[in-house]
């Protein structure tokens, strides 16, 4: 599809490093290798532009813009210009969800037909699962109809009625596979119980706490001062983003921001400004699938470690639109990174070498294998996201390979048991007898396939 999914979250490249704790580089000095590293992509034309803030303790160490607004009219890209932040919008729709928890609106583990009318073919579907994307819903924009549906304009449940239709991608809370439509399905949860539209909703619980006043609900047609137009890289270059109603995106992807007001958002949602400490750690709190493996999804929100350091963080993507939110709470830390251009670049590589400029370059820490490299060969099958995976280990002496289908083989690093490793992706062969399941976490999904 050309649709660059409301997620757009592939280019995650976490890595560690030594646990040290480094000094924060010179804002001159960061601010010199930025330059340098944005304007490889600009002189490429490979984005229209970009707009970075990078705060410490309320503190900006850079916040600036690069490249155009509009390119047609030469317009610079000024630094509070706004952007659609697509997949970023889930973590406002999950602080907005423990809000209600906490007033003790609705329960985490509530049966999603407590609150809307969907057939979940018998099964139990958890608020939670949604928030997770463990509920084994089919991803609406995985859907080939969605290209389409993209631009009309319909009723709301209108979706439901489609999704309903088809069947669940594994039973719920037994894997963890990226999903819009759970996140759809919360923004009507939290209008039935909160009585509020969720634009209005957002705007008063979460913009104003937070001090936002460049953050809004997104719109095909309303003028919007200092917005960005959207960009995306076709076969001849950078061309105008494909159109796209908003009645889809909604809870899951259509909130638009700049770069101070999310690290704005940073500062408020992690220091006690929108949630009591309770609701918070229940927040950042990683979901465990049925059989207790620990994914690294909270609720709208991923939980990893990078350069030593603990990382919340959430990436997202829709058509024009690129954007990383990533907040190091140890160094009370924020990095934001928005695109107004889907292609080639990624706002997530972008944060990584800001965070490897100030924390220190990131290095492995795996260890070499000497075991025996056949166990873990053979061909895995099992759903992935909006398609079904078979992945193949091969292996070259003790070095593994794996490959999707057709695709190019990326060598593994061994890390330690049966655990190897991709860069922020995990690959973890389990069996009684025989290495027959394989787990693959990388992050925004936790994919269980069958040999």
């Amino acid at each position: 599809m050309k649709y660059v999914a409301l997620s757009c979250l592939l280019a995650l490249l976490f890595t560690s490093c030594d646990t040290t704790k480094k000094q924060t580089v010179p804002a001159t000095t960061l601010e010199t290798r930025v330059d340098s590293l944005v304007h490889v992509y600009l002189d490429s034309a490979k984005i229209a532009g970009v707009a970075l803030a990078v705060v410490k303790n309320k503190q900006p160490l850079l916040l600036k813009s690069y490249g155009y607004a509009d390119i047609a009219f030469d317009t610079p890209l000024p630094n509070n210009a706004t952007f659609e932040i697509g997949s970023v919008t889930k973590q406002f729709t999950g602080a907005a969800m423990m809000q209600l928890v906490e007033q003790g609106k609705l329960n985490l583990d509530d049966d999603i037909t407590k609150h809307i009318t969907f057939n979940t073919r018998g099964k139990k579907i958890t608020v939670r699962q949604l928030l997770s994307h463990t509920s084994g819903i089919k991803g609406y924009t995985e859907l080939p109809m969605f290209e389409n549906l993209a631009q009309q304009k319909h009723k709301r449940d209108t979706l439901l009625r489609i999704v309903e239709k088809e069947p669940l991608d594994f039973e719920p809370g037994e894997a963890l596979i990226y999903n819009n439509t759970g996140f759809f399905i919360l923004g009507l949860i939290i209008e039935k119980v909160s009585g509020l539209s969720y634009e209005a909703y957002v705007t008063k619980n979460l913009f104003e706490k937070a001090g936002m006043t460049n953050s809004y609900y997104a719109s095909e047609s309303n003028i919007v001062k200092n917005k960005a137009r959207g960009y995306q890289m076709g076969e001849k270059g950078l061309e105008i983003a494909s159109y796209l109603d908003h009645t889809w995106p909604y809870a899951a992807g259509s909130l638009s921001s700049n770069v101070e007001d999310l690290a704005k958002w940073n500062t408020a949602l992690h220091h006690g400004q929108i949630l009591n400490a309770a609701n918070y750690k229940e927040f950042i709190t990683p979901v465990s699938l049925n059989d207790g493996t620990l994914t690294h999804y909270a609720k709208g929100i991923t939980v990893t470690e990078s350069h030593g350091r603990r990382k919340l963080e959430h990436g997202g993507g829709i058509f024009g639109y690129l954007s990383e939110n990533a907040y190091y709470p140890d160094d009370s830390l924020s990095i934001v990174v928005l695109i107004n251009t889907a292609g080639p670049v990624s706002p997530s590589e972008i944060g990584d070498r800001i965070a490897d400029w100030i924390f220190g370059k990131t290095s492995g820490n795996t260890s070499g294998f000497t075991g025996d490299a056949t166990r873990f060969t053979g061909t895995f099958k099992g759903r992935g996201r909006g398609t079904d995976l078979s992945v193949i280990i091969e292996h070259k002496g003790n070095i593994l390979t794996a490959r999707n289908g057709e695709d190019k083989p990326d060598t593994l690093k061994f890390v330690k048991d049966n655990t190897w490793s991709n860069g922020s992706a995990s690959y973890k062969f389990s069996g009684e007898d025989k290495l027959n399941q394989l787990r693959i976490d990388h992050v925004y999904g936790c994919y269980v396939l069958k040999k």
